[in-house]
């Protein structure tokens, strides 16, 4: 992967994808910068990454509030001097599964200021710090709930199918720029979402592997794989896309 010496921002990076992505991308000797709402998830990744002999520093961030996401990217800027990739990968899902008519306020609310709100105010950010380095790599963490029907999950839905389509107006907009942006779309995927999901029904594992060609969950060193190599000098002609990793279940 070429993305070494490379300063890259993962957000929702002390658990899951995030934390995957954040180590894979030190693996390959980028510098990372990572941020979560947890400082102590954060620091953990952090302190393994350092511990392995790679560069990792901790700035905390909710990206559903636009000062903290300007205070990250301030941050980066102080301590690196540039941005060269930004990973949006902050997320959550609704507390609770329901329809759509009884999904609640306060679920809808609450997702979409991070997992679209706070996706916005990351790439906003991002892109004028870009813009005035003249290059720059976006990936966005959409998920296979945003390329097609997701039953009971009405807010996370509309959240990830509005990434895909940020990614790919903002893909167009800065094109002629040299800042390219992309998403990854996982499906099932080994997480807190998933347990979530696993634990609403006993039957959930067997129903959700039924749909799943491969017959597993993917895991997130799979999906912070792809993320890398999106953000790596290796895709350069590549932009506005959404990369599905899923087992085939799209299929």
């Amino acid at each position: 992967m070429q993305v070494k010496d490379k300063i890259v921002i993962v957000t929702g990076a002390g658990s899951g994808i995030g934390a995957a992505t954040a180590k894979h991308f030190a693996h390959h000797g980028a510098k990372v910068v990572v941020s979560d709402i947890k400082v102590g998830t954060a620091r953990s990744v952090a302190d393994e990454i350092i511990a392995s002999g790679g560069v990792a520093v901790v700035i905390t961030a909710n990206v559903a509030r636009f000062d903290e996401v300007e205070a990250l990217i301030d941050e980066t800027i102080k301590q690196f001097g540039q941005l060269d990739i930004m990973v949006n990968n902050a997320g959550i899902g609704p507390r609770n599964l329901l329809k759509t008519a009884e999904h609640t306020l306060e679920d809808w609310d609450s997702v979409i200021a991070v997992n679209q709100t706070g996706v916005f105010y990351c790439m906003k950010l991002a892109l004028v710090q870009m813009l005035k380095q003249g290059y720059g790599n976006i990936v966005n963490v959409a998920s296979l709930a945003g390329l097609k029907a997701s039953l009971n999950n009405l807010s996370y839905s509309a959240s990830k199918f509005a990434v895909v389509g940020m990614t790919k107006s903002a893909a167009l907009e800065y094109a002629t720029k040299n800042i390219r942006i992309n998403a990854v779309c996982p499906g099932y995927t080994e997480s807190a979402l998933l347990d979530k999901l696993l634990d609403a029904r006993p039957d959930m594992d067997d129903m959700l592997k039924s749909v799943i060609p491969m017959k597993r969950y993917g895991n997130v060193t799979e999906i912070a794989e792809a993320i890398v190599w999106l953000a790596s000098d290796g895709t350069k002609f590549i932009t506005g896309q959404t990369i599905t990793l899923d087992g085939g279940t799209s299929l």
